[in-house]
């Protein structure tokens, strides 16, 4: 995608996982990347792991919640494109830390959007939220764009709330000529090399897979729309380029998620990352009473007619491309940071779609 190279793009959140792989990809498509973001919150961490510090153009540590400090990294920097993955991520985290949750995920998304409108150069803005911004029925079929945001906890709808103050800043805000293109961005349940989270599925497995080799699932018939973490930020680059290019035109919000073959319930995943490993056992521990969500798909047909996009790897192969990665971390088989590129170009490689 020659479109990013010599940009200047600025990516919040770029010390966490999503973030990492995002300004890879960008340094490998020659753009000028400037990070912001708190210092990684776990260790390991994707970040630390491959030195991006040393790898992008500028790595910042702040708070989107310090005003200050985000409003003159943007001055200084003078982005062109902004991708906003800055937040408080996780679903059960978010009920032991409400308030903070609210004040990241959303008062947080404000600041920035308030930074990149302050900021003359600002064109075009991804603003990535979650597929838990849906209120969720339990339908059997994915949720499109169009329909109502809402959320059971305080992750989901604080996450539903960024999408109404999107479309509201939208409105209020963006409508000159000389105004920055607003998008959002819903992807699934992404997978992939470098993620250390507490409560997520595949970090538990592989935790559990280089100690006792026992996964315990809490849920393990709750249904998810799985992704290879390239496939939604190959949508977020994608969507950044259309914005900057066209305006207007492709505002609004976009499902990224996978095919329906690959939405599988969270046993059949756990099952499949220990065949990949080739060891390791999966049972059941239910630890509390916490809601989690049982089934949940995205439709993805807006992104496929409208940005030309589609997914690329099975469900299968995200997890065979995942443990890969954590395999080679673990058993220090190579340079995790040229691994993670070579991932990357060969994604580029297999890709439906026409990315560079």
């Amino acid at each position: 995608m020659n479109f990013y190279k010599n940009k200047r793009v600025l990516v919040t959140g770029h010390t966490g996982f999503k973030g990492s792989w995002l300004s890879i990809w960008l340094t490998i498509l020659g753009a000028d990347v400037c990070g912001y973001s708190l210092e990684p919150e776990t260790s390991p961490s994707m970040f630390n792991a491959l030195k991006l510090s040393d790898k992008i153009s500028y790595s910042g540590i702040g708070n989107i919640l310090d005003c200050e400090t985000l409003e003159r990294t943007f001055q200084q920097f003078q982005p062109e494109i902004v991708f906003h993955l800055a937040a408080q991520p996780i679903v059960r985290l978010s009920y032991g830390y409400p308030k903070l949750t609210y004040e990241t995920n959303v008062i947080g998304t404000l600041n920035v959007l308030e930074a990149a409108r302050k900021c003359s150069s600002t064109r075009a803005f991804v603003n990535v939220t979650t597929d838990k911004c849906y209120e969720n029925r339990e339908l059997n079929r994915g949720y499109k764009e169009d329909e109502p945001m809402g959320g059971y906890d305080m992750y989901s709808s604080s996450k539903a709330c960024v999408e109404i103050l999107s479309s509201s800043y939208r409105r209020s805000f963006l409508n000159s000529e000389t105004a920055y293109s607003l998008a959002t961005a819903r992807a699934g349940n992404v997978i992939g090399g470098g993620d250390w989270a507490v409560d997520r599925l595949v970090p538990d497995c592989v935790r559990a897979l280089n100690s006792t080799g026992l996964i315990e699932l809490r849920n393990p018939q709750s249904v998810r729309p799985w992704q290879f973490v390239l496939e939604p930020i190959s949508g977020y680059l994608l969507l950044g380029k259309k914005l900057y290019e066209c305006g207007k035109k492709f505002s609004g919000s976009f499902n990224f998620g996978p095919e329906t073959a690959d939405v599988l319930n969270v046993s059949d995943v756990a099952q499949m990352i220990c065949n990949t490993y080739g060891k390791g056992s999966v049972t059941v521990n239910k630890k509390d009473d916490l809601h989690e969500a049982n089934l949940l798909m995205l439709d993805i047909n807006k992104a496929k007619n409208i940005l030309g996009w589609s997914p690329t790897y099975s469900a299968e192969k995200a997890v065979t491309k995942t443990v890969e990665w954590y395999r080679n971390f673990y058993e220090n088989r190579c340079d995790m940071y040229d691994y993670t590129v070579e991932q990357i170009q060969t994604f580029r490689e297999d890709v439906k779609w026409k990315t560079n």
